[in-house]
């Protein structure tokens, strides 16, 4: 069929313009809306549709293509019409058949009825006069039973009104004072109509004994002997009895008061000291000691179940007082919460802190029960979630300190060099150990939290792995902090600008600093690798911050950052022992007239003193860093670049004559050899290695020196005097250098700085040079043997 190919919602709506063209009222009634309906092409539908008119629109609005296609539409339109119409002829008749058929049904079961209905009619008008005839001949009967049972109700009420004081007494006897107050108040309506006439003496009587059970449950409510059951059961009475009760409501709520006092958290350590103490036996040295608390002081005092059951009294008693009753519940929580925090503040230890914590979600779940409308365990919960992460905090903040208390050791400076290294090397282990078994110790006691099967814990458990890894990120951030406050970085920048005045060596001891440089490059290498480790075996998840903050514990970061502050001690350990020599040898060099300068006799002080700083220098790296691959670069390991022209045999020679003309040629001679010469590398990069430091130190000290040569003028002594000097400090600094090239170079250049700078510039004779020095040597070896 062609109405197949429409659309579900045009045959629809097709089928419901059919049904309503057929219930439609008579289409001859005007309409409003016809000319304006009949104008469009979509007005076929309407009762008011004018052909001719639609025609006419029709051919001006279309070409001849679209009257076919228009033709071809309405052909197919009308042939689905006819095809609905019949259809719907179909079903309606079926429904009419059906129709008939059931009233004929109707009929036929109907027939028959109204004689029933007769005869029913006439039996139910039998039995309704035969019940007036009952009703009529015992009326005057049951009028006179009502009347005698109303006589007899009276009596008892007068009988009960007589026998009420017999009665109230034999209830003060058995202290009944619940049946007196049942009997009293029962009576109550008859006393305020015949109280004054008829029962004036049973009254007087009454009131009079119940004078006395009023003075009885006032003595009940306000005795201490007696349980608060009974003292509530009291204040119901005197309620009932219209006595004012706001009093004792001030007097029971002082009292609940007075039990807060009791239930303080503080006043119940021995709960928590029993716990910590079947627990601390699993800690092992991570718990701390207990606090002593007196036992027999327990025994005195008001438990959790015996403050519900007053509370649950109170609430009995006074049914609108839950506000106050939250209050004073709330106030209890926080203050043991603010006890709690204060017992953080002083390091306890895990399985302390996990008893206040049970002590508390039991009072909890206890006073829940009894006063739902507070809220306790959401209430509690952030009060939890408040202490635990304070406790993770101080916890942190207590590793920082052991760290720092570890370092402090080099702080005391001792009077031997030795006693000095060696403290160096304590303070570097103690320091290590107070790190990583530190970090382990911190890491074991968070993984027994998480273990916890408290029921306020394990909704904190994914914030606690949070907690956790963004303490330890902000715990290494501080601790490269502290390691900048102890080496004095973060209050001065002179070691950075080259300051030689010593000011900052004498506040911050050199070997901390390197103490320091070591324990970084421990951290970075060893310590937050096994950190990472733990952390991802235990502590895995959370994620509860957000991830627009990124991750709680960034290990790469950590390690970036003591990677550079390791560097940099190093360089400031190296800047600070240039920074003291350098001081030496300015007051070397400041303090002589070098014009006046006498023929030199020795070596110089100075070279003993400048050789006591590096062996000190030695003494301290060898204690804290790791030796090096040896490399020693000798002169005839080099390509000929690390010999100085300056110092070569031809250029002795010329400069041992006495005549002042050759020796400003050869001057000129050597600078212009180093046009021709290799440069040679002498600075390379500092590596955590005994020589690395050393050698490091020993050339800017050198290039310190040239540069305080080059400020002098000298004679020919002065000039003389520093060649001996210069000479003498070959062999010793050869030793301890693994780069003898670079020392020969660096030596080379004072004393040819020295003869740039000299008025005379005449060297030494050999033979005198290798006789000064023996000379020293041998008094050296003199004073090494007598002491």
């Amino acid at each position: 069929m062609a109405s197949d190919d429409l659309p579900l919602d045009d045959k629809a709506k097709r089928m419901r313009d059919l049904l309503s063209s057929f219930y439609a009222p008579d289409p001859s009634m005007p309409s409003n809306t016809t000319s304006a309906k009949s104008s469009s092409l979509d007005a076929i539908n309407t009762p008011s549709f004018d052909a001719d008119q639609y025609m006419n629109l029709l051919i001006q609005k279309s070409n001849l293509e679209g009257l076919l296609q228009r033709h071809v539409g309405m052909a197919a339109e009308i042939k689905n019409l006819d095809t609905d119409l019949q259809m719907l002829v179909y079903e309606n008749y079926n429904k009419f058949i059906s129709a008939t058929d059931t009233i004929k049904r109707m009929k036929n079961n109907i027939v028959g009825m109204e004689v029933n209905m007769e005869q029913l009619l006439e039996k139910i008008m039998s039995v309704q006069s035969r019940s007036d005839r009952v009703n009529t001949s015992l009326f005057e009967k049951r009028e006179h039973i009502e009347k005698l049972h109303r006589t007899r109700n009276l009596l008892r009420k007068v009988q009960f009104i007589y026998d009420l004081p017999t009665r109230l007494g034999k209830c003060i006897k058995s202290e009944a004072y619940a049946d007196a107050v049942k009997f009293f108040t029962g009576a109550m309506p008859i006393f305020k109509v015949y109280g004054d006439s008829s029962f004036q003496d049973c009254k007087r009587a009454s009131e009079e004994a119940m004078a006395i059970i009023i003075k009885n449950l006032k003595e009940k409510l306000f005795s201490d002997s007696e349980p608060i059951e009974a003292r509530a059961e009291a204040v119901v009475l005197l309620k009932q009895l219209d006595f004012p009760v706001d009093n004792l409501k001030a007097k029971l709520l002082e009292k609940l008061e007075h039990f807060l006092e009791d239930l303080h958290l503080e006043s119940r350590e021995v709960e928590m000291v029993s716990w910590d103490a079947d627990e601390s036996s699993h800690l092992g040295k991570f718990s701390d000691p207990i606090p002593s608390v007196p036992l027999e002081a327990s025994t005195k005092k008001v438990s959790i179940q015996e403050f519900a059951e007053a509370l649950h009294a109170y609430r009995v008693i006074f049914p609108n007082s839950e506000e106050r009753l939250i209050e004073l519940v709330r106030n209890l929580f926080t203050r043991n919460f603010e006890t709690i925090q204060q017992h953080i503040k002083k390091k306890i230890s895990l399985a302390y802190l996990l008893g206040m914590l049970r002590v508390v979600w039991t009072d909890v779940t206890i006073m829940d029960e009894v006063l739902p409308e507070a809220a306790l365990p959401d209430f509690s919960s952030q009060a939890v979630r408040g202490a635990i992460k304070q406790y993770i905090t101080s916890t942190f903040s207590y590793l920082l300190h052991d760290v720092s208390e570890a370092l402090t050791r080099v702080q005391t400076r001792p009077n031997e060099g030795l006693k000095e290294a060696c403290s160096l090397q304590v303070a570097l282990e103690a320091s290590k150990k107070a790190v990583i078994q530190g970090s382990m110790d911190v890491l074991l006691d968070f993984r027994r939290l998480l273990d916890d099967n408290l029921g306020m814990l394990v909704k904190l458990r994914d914030l606690i792995i949070d907690w956790v890894q963004e303490g330890f990120q902000k715990f290494f951030r501080a601790l490269d902090v502290h390691f900048l406050s102890l080496s004095g970085r973060n209050n001065s920048t002179s070691q950075e600008q080259g300051s030689v005045d010593g000011i900052q060596g004498d506040k911050v001891l050199a070997g901390l600093v390197l103490v320091l440089a070591q324990l970084s490059v421990f951290i970075e290498q060893r310590a937050i690798p096994r950190i990472t480790e733990e952390i991802a075996a235990s502590f895995s998840g959370g994620g509860v911050r957000g991830y627009e903050y990124g991750p709680a514990f960034v290990p790469g970061e950590i390690c970036r950052i003591f990677r550079s502050a390791g560097e940099k001690f190093l360089h400031l350990y190296i800047n600070m022992r240039t920074q003291k020599i350098s001081v030496l040898l300015r007051k070397r060099f400041m303090t002589p007239n070098w014009i006046k300068h006498k023929e030199p006799r020795e070596v110089h002080m100075f070279v003993d003193l400048f050789l006591q700083e590096l062996e000190a220098i030695g003494s301290e790296v060898q204690q804290i860093l790791p030796q090096g691959i040896s490399r020693k670069h000798r002169r005839t390991d080099s390509n000929g670049s690390t010999t100085s022209s300056r110092s070569n045999p031809m250029r002795e020679d010329k400069m041992s004559r006495s005549n002042t003309q050759r020796a400003r040629s050869q001057l000129l001679e050597t600078h212009l050899a180093k046009l021709f010469k290799q440069k040679m590398e002498i600075f390379t990069k500092v590596e955590y290695t005994q020589e690395s430091i050393i050698s490091t130190t020993v050339k800017l000290c050198l290039k310190s020196l040239q540069e305080f040569v080059r400020l002098q003028t000298f004679n020919r002594s002065g000039f003389q005097q520093i060649q001996l000097d210069i000479q003498f400090l070959r062999s010793p600094l050869k030793e301890i250098v693994e780069d003898e090239a670079a020392i020969d170079f660096l030596l080379d250049e004072v004393v040819v700085a020295a003869a740039e700078r000299c008025l005379d510039p005449i060297h030494l004779e050999p033979t005198i040079l290798d006789k000064l020095i023996q000379a020293k040597l041998a008094r050296s070896r003199e004073q090494n043997t007598s002491s």
